[in-house]
């Protein structure tokens, strides 16, 4: 089974780098973390493969909205695949009736540089669509 407690590690390094104390921003699981940034959740998760376990992955999302129903439904989608074209390393997804914007990488070679990078950048787009979003399609 993979030790995943230099990923543990590396991702505390990223949230300590923006100033924020690891240790308020941990999950009552293990290898989960919850930030804000500006009116946006921002939810760090560090997993184990589900058909290796010697194979994890990074996972930094934001739970945005949830997605609208009826007539605005189809303009919404057709403008979220507008605005993922104009993403990063970024995409918009839907799960469970909610809209989320994430990114998902492997851990093996994973940088506290390349983690602080995910992390921020999921954090500045979610802080920056959410409003947007809501305010646009909110029913």
């Amino acid at each position: 089974m993979l030790d995943l407690s230099n990923y543990y590690r590396i991702v505390e390094s990223a949230i300590e780098a923006l100033g924020v104390n690891p240790a308020e921003t941990r999950t009552q699981k293990a290898g989960q973390w919850d930030l804000r940034k500006g009116s946006a959740s921002v939810w760090i998760n560090i997993f184990l493969a589900r058909e290796r376990d010697d194979y994890g992955y990074l996972q930094i999302m934001s739970p945005l909205m949830k997605v609208p129903q009826g007539n605005q439904r189809s303009d919404f989608f057709e403008e979220l695949l507008h605005l993922n074209h104009q993403l990063y390393s970024a995409a918009f997804s839907m799960h469970d009736g909610w809209l989320y914007l994430r990114t998902i990488r492997e851990l093996e070679g994973l940088s506290m540089e390349e983690a602080l990078a995910m992390l921020t950048r999921i954090g500045v787009y979610a802080d920056e669509y959410d409003d947007y979003l809501k305010k646009k399609y909110a029913a």
